[in-house]
């Protein structure tokens, strides 16, 4: 309610979250948390493989760079930027979310900083050094020390962020205890950290094993030891992925299992659920396939094998990403504050009084029967723009005519205005409506007009709040000539 709401209808707020932050995952755990510790234990292999004249084995070493170079290349590009990225689209989309948890893990984050500094400086030294550390063995093995405290400081920046989505879905006793020290350990921190490192493991044994099959020759020895080893990884790290996912499903609260169903195949395919549930889980396990083949017919695998448990692996983690942001609904915060940004303690004032009347980003604040569509607008922005658009993706308009009219219909103003009221108790992950009744008349009322000119609603709010013309940045600066 304090910051203007910016709205991307034709692909919706959430999805451009989602996109940005599913993209990072996948790289953050594939190719840094989990990809750092199977390079470094790969490069130690070149050492131990080595003759009795050598530092190392010098073409296992060049396999093992030519890894690490992609790695190197994807994490400080595309990594960099989706990692700045979710902070510039969450900060656009969700401010008000954002800017609560960084009032609650500001040292938290402080720290993670630090951790991820460290971690970029450590990520230049081992990869710009490789070539130099091979003079001596005590430079390799100088190296390889690098490589271990990357991938420590790698877990640690994860560990980090681990307990802030974790308060997110459950804050424990936070809400009675407000310190930085409870909203760290909350309940949900634990689990998910156990689920996410063997899981990162897991993704990059994946992701390993398909470079290794790409850079070198189908049957040299040089490969079959690679994807033996690959394979040894693959099957330790699976079972443990497997089993902790049990764990943190486990250590859900009761009302995000019963959003399971919609999390995993979206309202349209929720009857599908156990099916879809099966297919995520056998995307895990076709590792624990690929594994077994590469330790008993290790000429089996090519790029052209291994590439499907590398998409399906993304799958795994994309799915994951899926379902823990959709089965904190209807909250963003639990217990705290909803999916639409307002706080859940505020709720009273706002049945009360309406939400546009403490509104500061709005048009109107006081609702007539002549600005009853320009207040329904500002209720949708407000109420509704965090999940739903106009005319584009989750369409506001789309779903009362699925629920109503069907067929284009002309909707009906009153079984709308009726319904919102109570929305909440057939769709439990949809917060509760905020406003009053009248508020509620002019949603369903502009959600009309949608339908009948299927106009849309872009860009940021702009009006709600005059500034003085003579403390203007331009006036100030005018006066200072």
């Amino acid at each position: 309610m304090d910051f203007p709401m910016f709205h991307l209808d034709w692909l919706n707020n959430r999805m451009l979250i989602a996109i940005i932050a599913i993209l990072h995952v996948i790289i953050n755990h594939g190719l840094a948390v989990g990809f750092m510790p199977f390079v470094t234990w790969l490069e130690q292999r070149g050492v131990s493989r080595s003759g009795k004249d050598q530092i190392t084995d010098l073409e296992w070493d060049a396999m093992v760079y030519k890894i690490m170079k992609v790695a190197f290349i994807i994490t400080t590009t595309i990594g960099a930027m989706t990692g700045v990225g979710i902070w510039f689209s969450v900060a656009l989309v969700s401010p008000a979310s954002i800017g609560s948890l960084i009032r609650v893990f500001y040292w938290a984050w402080f720290t993670e900083w630090l951790v991820f500094v460290t971690e970029v400086i450590l990520i230049m030294i081992y990869f710009l050094t490789w070539k130099n550390s091979n003079t001596s063995l005590k430079a390799k093995l100088r190296h390889i020390k690098f490589g271990w405290y990357l991938s420590l400081f790698s877990w640690i920046t994860m560990a980090i962020i681990v307990s802030i989505l974790g308060f997110m879905m459950d804050p424990g006793n936070w809400e009675t205890n407000k310190t930085l020290l409870n909203g760290f350990i909350n309940p949900i921190y634990l689990p998910q950290l156990f689920f996410r490192t063997p899981t990162a493991m897991l993704v990059a044994g994946i992701f390993g094993m398909f470079f290794i099959t790409l850079f070198t020759k189908a049957g040299t020895s040089i490969r079959i030891n690679a994807v033996k080893y690959a394979s040894q990884w693959l099957l330790l790290w699976a079972p443990l992925s497997l089993i902790a996912a049990y764990m943190y499903y486990r250590a859900m609260p009761a009302a995000m299992v019963e959003n399971m169903s919609t999390a995993v195949g979206s309202l349209s395919f929720s009857q599908y659920y156990d099916l879809l549930l099966y297919v995520a889980f056998a995307g895990a396990g076709l590792t624990l396939i690929i594994g077994v083949l590469g330790i008993y017919k290790t000429k089996w695998l090519r790029p052209g094998v291994v590439i499907i448990p590398v998409i399906t692996a993304m799958a795994y983690l994309g799915f994951f990403e899926r379902v823990r942001e959709f089965i904190r609904k209807p909250y963003i915060i639990s217990q705290y504050m909803y999916s639409n940004l307002l706080l859940k303690d505020d709720y009273v004032v706002y049945k009360q009084d309406g939400i546009l009347k403490h509104a500061t980003y709005t048009t109107v604040n006081e609702l007539t029967e002549d600005n009853k569509i320009e207040a329904g607008k500002n209720v949708f922005i407000i109420a509704c723009s965090r999940c739903h658009t106009a005319q584009g993706v989750n369409s506001i308009v789309s779903v009362f005519d699925r629920m109503y009219a069907g067929g284009g219909k002309p909707l009906d103003i009153a079984s709308m205005a009726a319904y919102m009221p109570n929305m909440h108790n057939g769709r439990t992950f949809m917060p509760e409506f905020p406003g009053n009744g009248k508020e509620a008349e002019a949603l369903a009322s502009y959600i009309r007009y949608l339908q009948m000119t299927g106009d849309v609603l872009e860009g940021a709010q702009e009006e709600g709040v005059s500034i003085n013309p003579n403390n203007t940045a331009t006036t100030l600066i005018n006066k200072n000539k």
